[in-house]
């Protein structure tokens, strides 16, 4: 696990918090590529409507695996990591795995919804998004590893 002390309780900067998302949608990008490739390898042509709902589910449990692993274990993504931010619950603990089920579900649904629970965190006085307002989650700085 990573137990990095947290420099700051209150959230990052929005453009820190921007940056870090144009860097998780470059992640996903990439495990999208490589699981369309092991699907199509496994299954074929994906054109007809069954094939294709299966390879979009596949996506996104495989994407929904990767974020809530990483939410579970060390409460950081990739592009968290590199951007030095944490998401935590509100014991300030990695999120459990039903919080991070749930917080993927409510992001996806946020997407669905034209991203209206991430732009949330412009109006937000803490910065939050809406699936962490509502799930009692924040958003925090840790301090660099050396």
């Amino acid at each position: 696990m990573n137990n990095q002390p947290i420099a700051q309780l209150t959230a990052p900067s929005l453009l820190k918090l921007g940056a870090c998302f144009i860097y998780e949608v470059l992640t996903v990008i990439a495990i999208s590529f490589a699981c369309v490739g092991l699907f199509l390898w496994l299954v074929g042509d994906a054109t007809n409507a069954v094939k294709h709902f299966l390879l979009q589910f596949f996506l996104w449990s495989l994407v929904g695996a990767y974020f809530v692993r990483c939410w579970v274990t060390c409460g950081q993504t990739l592009a968290m990591q590199a951007w030095n931010i944490k998401v935590v619950n509100q014991k300030h603990k990695t999120l459990t795995l039903n919080q991070a089920l749930i917080r993927y579900m409510l992001a996806t649904l946020s997407l669905l919804l034209c991203g209206v629970g991430f732009l949330w965190a412009i109006f937000d006085r803490e910065q939050l998004f809406l699936h962490d307002r509502l799930l009692r989650n924040r958003i925090v700085t840790v301090a660099k590893s050396s």
